[in-house]
């Protein structure tokens, strides 16, 4: 019987971010990654050396887990990671779509799957020049094959100027797909309080850069989870 590797699941809360911003929301936290970015913020998720708190477990139980934390109601129900898409969470989705919960899965476009076109949204969030990481563009083309009719949308991180050339990019590249900009946070101990004015200042950058250049086409959202939650894991 497959199992995943799951680092944790959490909720219901609200989305903190993305298309879906402020949707109530249970979360799929999947263990493991191959990417390393330096501002990432849920290593508990990424490093190998903390495999040995992720817990296998089987399409079914991390369903009845899901079940339980949502009360049985049919809500939302967000796949990220680490990157997800390592995994087979095809029997999960197929599970959880029997009962009418609806699946939007995060990944950074680097590994195409076919349970991408049993979502109800694929967030694909290519990593921009600040991460370290460099998109393969080729293997996130797959990843929009994969998806098929399924709802795509983009997301990306903005640090710094190099950061915002590269999401005009990628959007002059799939123009077609809805794009939400949102300032980075720096800070990435879970445990070491966001200073919310400086948030505020990176925010308002962002805004401003977007429009003094007449690109009009992203929306631009805070990290809805910083600002009331400051920078605590796990929500």
């Amino acid at each position: 019987m497959s199992r995943l590797r799951i680092a944790e699941i959490f909720g219901p809360t609200v989305q903190g971010e993305g298309a879906l911003i402020g949707q109530p929301t249970v979360f799929v936290r999947a263990g493991g990654c191959d990417y390393r970015c330096v501002w990432c913020d849920s290593l508990h998720a990424v490093d190998s050396r903390f495999r040995h708190d992720w817990a296998a477990m089987t399409p079914e139980a991390v369903m009845d887990r899901i079940r339980d934390l949502s009360g049985g109601r049919p809500l939302a129900v967000s796949i990220s990671g680490g990157n997800p898409a390592i995994q087979d969470f095809a029997p999960l989705i197929a599970l959880g779509r029997a009962e009418g919960y609806g699946f939007v899965c995060e990944t950074q476009g680097s590994l195409a799957q076919d349970w991408f076109a049993a979502l109800d949204m694929l967030v694909l969030s290519p990593k921009p020049p600040s991460s370290g990481e460099v998109t393969d563009w080729a293997r996130f083309d797959a990843c929009l094959t994969a998806a098929g009719a399924a709802p795509v949308v983009m997301k990306i991180v903005i640090f710094d100027t190099e950061d915002y050339a590269f999401a005009r990019a990628a959007h002059a590249r799939h123009p077609g797909l809805p794009i939400y900009l949102q300032p980075g946070n720096p800070e990435v101990d879970p445990e070491a309080p966001v200073c919310l004015p400086t948030a505020a200042a990176r925010l308002r950058w962002l805004i401003e850069t977007v429009a003094a250049d007449g690109w009009f086409a992203p929306r631009v959202l805070p990290q809805l989870h910083v600002w009331v939650w400051g920078n605590q894991r796990g929500v």
